[in-house]
């Protein structure tokens, strides 16, 4: 079986090289580029199967490099700040980012989120080659094969994990899950941070799909438990 590839970019060289080290010594095979534009053209010409991305990058900075590759690649990205700033990272998440660490982190931690982020994008394919390709509800058609989702017959213009999270709880209609459970299952791992992030992402998929996101009709939360999809 080829070795998973995981394109690194950072610019702090020290950094770099220990990436590059332990990702290498755990069976990866490993490129690296220092700004954003050579981060951009290595993602087209190698597409690697996770990308680590850094935010404070010369040419373009990993937010902007994080909106371009979203265009019309779902290749995992997981970013990489200094920054503790709430707001950095709701940008990061909104612009299609799947994980998010702050500087200094533990080199084990960025194994397992890397490998956890590897089993959920092979769980995904399998899953997707097993189900039936196409969910509705109601005005909302999803096409797992597609990676899309349409309301209404217009497409949704939906990030990465805001479509992985709505195909979950639309498969799972009428299920409560908690933010730990959703974590689990559409994150791939169980979570090292906090649980916001399925908050803000229930929160940009309502303003979405719903009439009127401050009284869902479809995506519930139930208080002291979690969320689910009616339907």
């Amino acid at each position: 079986m080829a070795a998973n590839r995981i394109l690194l970019v950072e610019d702090e060289d020290t950094l770099l090289e220990a990436l590059r080290y332990n990702l290498v010594k755990e069976g990866y095979e490993v490129s690296t580029a220092t700004d954003g534009v050579q981060a951009i053209e290595l993602a087209h010409s190698e597409k690697p199967d996770v990308i680590i991305l850094d935010i404070m990058l010369p040419k373009l900075d990993g937010f902007e490099v994080c909106r371009i590759l979203r265009k019309d690649m779902t290749v995992p990205i997981l970013m990489l700040t200094a920054k503790e700033s709430e707001i950095d990272k709701v940008v990061g998440l909104e612009l299609g980012a799947d994980d998010y660490m702050t500087k200094p982190f533990s080199m084990r931690e960025l194994l397992a989120r890397v490998r956890a982020m590897l089993r959920r994008a092979m769980m995904t394919e399998k899953e997707q080659g097993e189900e039936e390709p196409m969910l509705e509800v109601d005005d909302l058609v999803i096409d797992l094969a597609k990676h899309q989702a349409n309301l209404k017959g217009s497409p949704l213009n939906l990030t990465r994990k805001e479509f992985d999270l709505l195909a979950f709880l639309v498969k799972n209609r009428n299920i409560v899950f908690s933010r730990a459970q959703i974590l689990e299952k559409v994150w791939g791992y169980e979570y090292f941070g906090g649980d916001r992030t399925v908050d803000v992402h229930i929160r940009w998929l309502r303003e979405k799909i719903e009439v009127d996101p401050a009284h869902p009709k479809h995506l519930l939360t139930v208080r002291g438990v979690g969320y689910r999809f009616e339907g």
